[in-house]
């Protein structure tokens, strides 16, 4: 970066992200958007310090076609994305099973220490395998598929304290026609429900103290309007991450607070899409909880663990764990828990292929040598 650059670096590495945008803007829907991108998905508000401008460069770090910070809605949404991956792993010779539920990392001992030899389903069916890499998350990987009894107990705490309580819920509607938003000729960007700052951080603070926001703040896409395979003709769909939704509410979450709370949500759209409960069809709310269950993602966090200074780069997850390779010999990571973390990017995944493929070369050459 450069002496100059470094020092402006570390001057505002730890800065709430408040401070930062009223240093620079004086608009406050600039500064709540800017906000938003720096605490989306996390435990973090505009007055936080320690992580949130680490979480805004990450999200700038994006570059499609030239453009900085690109949001794009593929056609076929993240799943019609997910078939062409798919099929480009099939046409390379790869098996892929769904709907198939793993019970155990099967881990074995020699004279070298432990090794992962395969996996077990919930079925009962053993697969072998040379080497098993995890897209789970690491409590996940380690502490439920693993087993604490296969770690040692410095590691296994280490793994117990990440933080990933998940803050954001997915709300999902399907309507009978456009939304028609105040202000807007059409509602074909990514919209966001946060009129300044404060508002973000009283959401937050409700939250915090296990309740759920009087005053709602959300990002609003609507992808129907990208691919027209997603609604039938004329009707759409709206998509929402609603922030802050606490993964453990202290009113619980049987069906009568799960209505009072998706009601809040519509009305809340309600207020700058006027008319949008007149063509509601469905609608789906998906709290933390509801993630952790349905996704088994521990804490229902889409990070699969915070963005935070102590979790990221080489201490994310933990480690003797944040180089994809794991201290089970054959077990390697590549989902949101590993460096960099979350979004649609690929790059864990891609850096675990680089460093297994690595290993196994440097193995090969073992052998060879020997």
């Amino acid at each position: 970066l450069g002496r100059d650059d470094m020092r402006e670096f570390f001057r505002i590495i730890a800065l709430p992200p408040r401070d930062l945008v009223d240093e620079f803007f004086e608009n406050d829907l600039l500064k709540a958007t800017l906000c938003w991108d720096a605490l989306t998905g996390s435990r973090l508000a505009p007055r936080s310090p320690n992580n949130g401008i680490l979480s805004l460069l990450y999200r700038m770090s994006g570059n499609i076609d030239g453009k900085p910070n690109s949001h794009l809605v593929p056609r076929g949404s993240l799943g019609g994305f997910m078939d062409v991956l798919c099929n480009a792993a099939r046409t390379n010779g790869v098996e892929i099973r769904t709907g198939v539920y793993v019970d155990e990392i099967v881990v074995a001992g020699n004279d070298d220490g432990l090794m992962a030899t395969g996996v077990r389903l919930k079925s009962g069916e053993l697969i072998g395998a040379d080497t098993v890499i995890s897209n789970a998350d690491p409590k996940t990987t380690f502490l439920k598929l693993v087993g604490v009894e296969n770690l040692q107990i410095e590691f296994s705490q280490r793994i117990k304290r990440i933080r990933s309580n998940g803050l954001v819920a997915k709300l999902h509607l399907a309507l009978d026609s456009l939304p028609s938003f105040k202000g807007l000729d059409k509602p074909d960007g990514r919209l966001i429900v946060a009129p300044n700052m404060d508002a973000i951080e009283f959401a937050f603070d409700d939250a915090k103290y296990g309740e759920f926001p009087g005053d709602p703040v959300m990002e609003i896409v609507i992808p129907s309007l990208f691919d027209d395979s997603l609604a039938p003709k004329g009707k759409h769909v709206l998509s929402a991450q609603v922030m802050y939704i606490p993964l453990e509410p202290k009113s619980g979450l049987n069906d009568s607070v799960r209505k009072q709370l998706f009601d809040r949500l519509v009305d809340k759209i309600e207020e700058y899409a006027p008319g949008t409960r007149d063509i509601l069809l469905h609608g789906e709310l998906l709290t933390p909880a509801d993630i952790e269950e349905q996704y088994g993602v521990a804490g229902g966090h889409w990070h699969h663990g915070e963005l935070a200074l102590d979790q990221m780069l080489m201490m994310r997850p933990t480690y003797e764990a944040a180089q994809y390779a794991t201290p089970i010999q054959s077990l390697y990571l590549c989902g949101a828990g590993s460096h960099p973390g979350g979004g649609v990017t690929g790059a864990p995944g891609h850096n675990a292929a680089k460093q297994l493929l690595s290993d196994l070369n440097r193995k090969t050459g073992e052998n060879n040598n020997a």
